[in-house]
């Protein structure tokens, strides 16, 4: 049996900050446990919750030798959801009140956490096949295996995976003034794992990394352009023949609107004018007018630029002449939009709400009782709102590009297909013209509407679909 290692900055249950954690939660439990024993290793944050924390088991603790000084490593275990995770405990770097900070202290401390995470294997008599890194946090794993440990027999078969969740996001800083990269010979620290003058974590796990996937196909070919690579288009195109594309899923058990106990009114494929009543109940919850005729239109989302969010306040105001429209919003992000869906929340008080934070149960609900879902992002490498979305029979709207291009199919009006509706260019008229259309369609033809819903509710999301791809992955660097 081959032995698969995650490592990771985050995941689910014990911290999340964002759709990294959901993959690195659930993936796992959808391998074949016949071939893969997978396990996931992770900070142990402070913050992480004490309920968790008091069920971990410590299995050692030892010192290694780094730039700063002697430092000490403490590895804890527990298994959650069959999954065996191991924590890397230091208080010096994982304490707080959040797993991220500033990115000047999270480029070290996620240097100390690649760097311990190669350290503790040997202590634990753990040697992985394959491990598979996440995100920029984990990007120097690859270099320093190569750098430190090329000549250590133990490490010599291990192969390493980086997963980008998104490219935006690279673990840029000075390099002179990153203490746990500063032993790294200079002909790494200034070629491998340098751009534009910064240090680039996720560069050199890119360049090092023995295979390379992102989280959907056409995202994969999204960061090979100018547009699309933040910087790196050209290091992503000198590693075409290694960069796989493989569109995330969803844990269809905790979106299942058959059993989901957070919304009042259960409802699948075979009753699916159940979900009438979840509109009226959230309706009533959000303080909207219980108006049967409105088309409830749902946002669950951070509230940032690269979601799309200035489209949609943008043309905010002549949406909600339109009569028999309503708007919830859940999230939490840039004050500026946090504030324009508060301010018309306050001047549409019945058709507006605007709800500044996040509660996961509010969440379904909102799901469940939504008729439409917008999501108009810049830029998307996956999205999991979407597949959430259609999951209660409610139809997205989307920008097409990355993972939302993947996975909502247009409706042809004439052929009687697709799961949703999308616009191409990043313009407001565009987004404002394609949720008319979806609204005339709502209104006007609820026969083809209701048809849509069942097709969303029945879309293949699960893990199982995709996980495959992973297992093949694994066999051929394994092989």
């Amino acid at each position: 049996m081959k032995k698969i290692l995650f490592a990771a900055s985050e995941g689910n249950p014990f911290i999340k900050t964002g759709g990294l954690a959901d993959v690195v939660g659930a993936l796992p439990k959808y391998i074949d446990k016949s071939l893969y024993e997978v396990s996931i290793m992770m900070p142990l944050y402070q913050c992480i919750p004490e309920r968790y924390r008091k069920k971990m088991k410590k299995v050692t603790h030892f010192y290694e030798d780094m730039p700063r000084e002697q430092e000490y490593i403490g590895i804890y275990k527990m298994k959650e959801s069959g999954i065996t995770y191991y924590f890397i405990d230091n208080e010096y770097y994982f304490a707080g009140n959040a797993p991220y900070n500033q990115i000047y202290e999270d480029v070290n401390k996620f240097a100390f956490f690649s760097r311990a995470v190669l350290a503790a294997l040997p202590q634990m008599d753990y040697c992985p096949d394959v491990i598979h890194c996440h995100d920029w946090q984990t990007g120097l794993l690859p270099l320093f295996l190569k750098v430190f440990y090329n000549e250590n027999a133990f490490y010599s078969n291990i192969k390493t995976i980086l997963t980008i969740h998104n490219q935006k996001f690279q673990g840029r800083w000075r390099i002179d003034d990153i203490e746990n990269c500063r032993d790294i010979p200079e002909k790494y620290r200034y070629g491998a794992m340098e751009a534009y003058g910064e240090s680039n974590f996720l560069k050199a796990g890119i360049l090092y990394a023995d295979q390379v996937t992102t989280v959907s196909e056409t995202y994969a070919r999204e960061i090979q352009t100018p547009e699309g690579g933040e910087g790196l288009e050209g290091v992503m195109r000198e590693v075409s023949e290694k960069l796989l594309g493989i569109t995330n899923g969803i844990d269809e058990e905790e979106y299942n609107p058959k059993i989901d106990k957070n919304i009042p009114y259960p409802f699948g494929v075979g009753n699916i004018a159940e979900k009438k009543k979840d509109k009226k109940a959230l309706q009533k919850e959000m303080g909207l007018k219980q108006d049967s005729k409105a088309c409830l239109i749902a946002i669950v989302s951070r509230l940032t630029q690269q979601k799309g969010f200035e489209l949609v306040v943008s043309v905010m105001e002549e949406l909600l002449q339109t009569e028999h429209v309503q708007v919830v919003v859940l999230g939490t992000g840039e004050e500026r939009f946090q504030h324009d869906f508060s301010w018309f929340a306050q001047k549409y008080p019945d058709r507006v709400s605007a709800n500044i934070g996040y509660s996961e149960d509010k969440a379904h609900r909102i799901y469940a009782g939504a008729d439409m879902f917008l999501m108009p992002s810049q830029f998307e490498p996956c999205g999991l709102s979407q597949l959430i979305s259609m999951r209660y029979g409610t139809v997205p709207i989307v920008r097409e590009t990355g993972g939302l291009k993947d996975t909502v199919e247009p409706y042809n009006e004439i052929w009687q297909t697709g799961n949703g509706f999308g616009f191409r260019n990043y313009n407001a008229g565009e987004m404002l013209y394609i949720i008319r259309y979806a609204l005339k369609i709502y209104q006007e033809q609820p026969k083809a509407w209701r048809a849509m819903m069942k097709r969303c509710m029945k879309r293949d999301s699960s893990w199982q679909s995709v996980t495959k791809k992973y297992e093949n992955l694994y066999a051929k660097l394994t092989d």
